[in-house]
């Protein structure tokens, strides 16, 4: 059998059989004082009282659980041949019972020691100076008898609380009855009256310190599993950078040896504390923060029933009796309580000792690591140019480096923005005018897009669109929550294109639009008619102008506009001649914008009438 099975089947039976061996040998001298001996059993029962009960509650308690291991080797008709061979070999006397046999003989023994004395005590004379002593001996037997079945109660209820069930909605829901229902009614009903004052609630000093210990020191080890979590995502992260194994065209020097040293490093020294951190730390600490569901599930548990205990408690006084099975409720909390007061001390000091000791483990690993870079980067660091250079001065030289090489790479972006080409957009497919006035009214400039380059549909809801196509954003995923595939519409057709076909399309008004918004611009006061206006090309042939709609730059090399800001014209057409971007100069900031959000500046005219020339 394993050594698991081994463990449950005959529990603490080595520790059962060294107290028995003492407890015989002592009740063997007795045999020599036969005047006496009668009060000498009685006294050496007293004597051993203590180690009996701790003893036979941890098989006591554990005993149902080994019959449950005997149930399934029967199922295995081989495994229980082998196994009843090697009983009947040993034990003649065990019979067919075999296994059971053996398990049961602990229980007997305890439960017949208060029955032994209670026989000699019958036939001792109540005179006799051994009939005291005898008399404390049958009661304190029973005291352990009372507290071993106590304790297995216990026990029992806990292992019935501390299972951490991970249950589904539609199973938690399929749980729900009348039964459980009335009892969560009944609670909250309970809770609802404490909190308004109306009915006292249980005062535990010593259990609100005990759970208060406890819940700082679960809090303690999930805030160090967290940060434990975050360094070693860190320390996977640092161990993606190879910096070592990109080409820098340089032959030999200081880069070389960075390196040579941070390939050994990498390959070996933050591989392996990896490796050891995540053995001797992580995973004790994860087995550590799994420890603490149990008492966590019978703490919460323990407010439910101190609630159906409370409720209990009031009906004991007013009717004087409760039924059966509100007896074992109360029964119930009682044990919890008990099993938690009894053993949240030692588990909370348990748990501090195991959290010191990781703690321990983790700085022993970094300062192990630290050493072993310092001893593998001597030799590097000693070939290095600036090794003599104190940490001060060193680190102005890193900086000044730093500004320097910051400064050029800034000198360089200017260079490239300058000799960029402007931006560029896709013409409209001839007569599509009606189709974007159509999508525009519908969805707003806002969600429209044009295509960029041909699409050819693969799917039944895939689009086939040419370049140029303007069509609307209606979703910018698909029904999976891919966000590669957009759905769209085409004003006539509804499907899904990839989105990395699609940039914003930014509506360019006409020039007849653009001469009626200047003239909505005009001061209604001025009576003097004017001349009607020339047709006027698009693009204004002033300096000065105004931006008639606001524009967002997209890019380093555009420039954003606000409605009605004042504007200057550096040039009427991009780089390539074209007419539909101007160069212009806002705010001292210099970029292209759509020709068509500009317009000419209206003349400003005098306030009042005007006279006849």
């Amino acid at each position: 059998l394993p050594q698991g099975d081994l463990d449950v089947l005959f529990s603490n039976i080595d520790d059962i059989i060294k107290v028995n061996s003492r407890f015989l040998h002592d009740l063997q001298e007795t045999a020599s004082k036969k005047e006496e001996q009668v009060q000498l059993v009685g006294n050496l029962f007293l004597e051993f009282q203590e180690e009996l009960e701790q003893v036979y509650k941890v098989y006591c308690a554990s005993y149902d659980q080994a019959l449950l291991l005997v149930d399934t080797y029967r199922k295995e008709p081989e495994l229980q041949r082998h196994i009843q061979g090697i009983i009947e070999a040993v034990v003649p006397q065990a019979g067919s019972s075999g296994l059971s046999f053996l398990l049961v003989i602990p229980l007997q023994r305890i439960t017949r020691y208060p029955l032994l004395l209670q026989k000699i005590l019958e036939n001792t004379v109540p005179d006799a100076s051994a009939y005291p002593v005898l008399q404390r001996a049958v009661s304190a037997l029973q005291d352990v008898n009372t507290n071993i079945n106590e304790h297995k109660m216990r026990k029992e209820v806990a292992s019935k609380y501390t299972k951490v069930e991970q249950l589904t909605l539609r199973e938690r829901l399929a749980r729900i009855n009348t039964h459980t229902l009335s009892k969560k009614t009944t609670r909250l009903s309970q809770m609802l009256k404490q909190e308004a004052g109306l009915i006292p609630r249980t005062e535990d000093k010593e259990f609100d310190d005990l759970e208060e210990r406890f819940q700082w020191v679960s809090l303690c080890v999930t805030e160090l599993k967290n940060n434990v979590a975050a360094y070693l995502d860190n320390l996977q992260t640092f161990l993606c950078f190879r910096t070592h194994e990109y080409s820098l065209d340089i032959p030999e020097g200081p880069a070389v040896q960075y390196c040579n040293l941070a390939r050994d490093l990498q390959l070996e020294a933050f591989l392996t504390f990896k490796q050891r951190l995540e053995g001797l730390v992580w995973q004790p600490l994860c087995s550590l923060a799994k420890a603490l569901l149990g008492p966590q599930n019978l703490i919460k548990k323990r407010l439910d029933k101190l609630l159906d205990f409370e409720r209990l408690e009031e009906k004991l006084l007013e009717v004087g009796s409760v039924t059966y099975q509100e007896e074992a409720a109360r029964h119930t909390y009682q044990a919890l309580n008990s099993l938690l007061v009894a053993e949240l001390p030692q588990f909370n000091q348990l748990v501090v000792q195991w959290l010191g000791q990781i703690l321990r483990t983790f700085m022993t690993l970094q300062r192990d690591l630290a050493k072993q870079v310092l001893q593998r980067a001597e030799g590097s660091m000693a070939q290095l140019p600036h090794h003599h250079v104190p940490e001060p001065a060193f680190r102005k030289l890193v900086e000044d480096a730093l500004g320097r090489t910051n400064n050029q790479l800034r000198s360089f972006q200017e260079t490239f923005e300058k000799v960029l080409p402007p931006p560029t957009t896709q013409p409209l497919l001839p007569g599509s005018e009606r189709q974007v006035q159509a999508l525009l009214s519908r969805y707003g400039p806002g969600k429209l897009y044009q295509v960029t380059s041909n699409i050819s549909g693969t799917g039944t809801l895939d689009l086939t669109l040419p370049r140029g196509q303007i069509v609307a954003l209606l979703q910018n995923k698909d029904t999976k929550g891919n966000s590669s595939r957009w759905l769209v519409d085409t004003g006539g057709h509804r499907g899904y294109v990839p989105a990395g076909k699609l940039q914003p399309y930014h509506v360019v008004p006409s020039a007849e639009e653009l001469r009626r918004q200047v003239g909505l611009n005009k001061d209604p006061r001025c009576l003097t008619p004017e001349p009607s206006p020339a047709p006027a090309p698009s693009i204004p042939t002033v300096n000065q102008v105004i931006a008639v709609y606001p524009f967002v730059a997209r890019s380093s090399h555009e420039v954003s506009l606000q409605a009605g800001q004042p504007v200057t014209i550096l040039e009427a057409q991009d780089k390539k001649g074209n007419p539909e971007w101007s160069l212009v100069e806002v705010n001292e900031q210099r970029g292209y914008v759509p020709s068509g959000f500009l317009a000419g500046a209206p003349s400003p005219v005098l306030w009042g009438w005007s006279l006849p020339s």
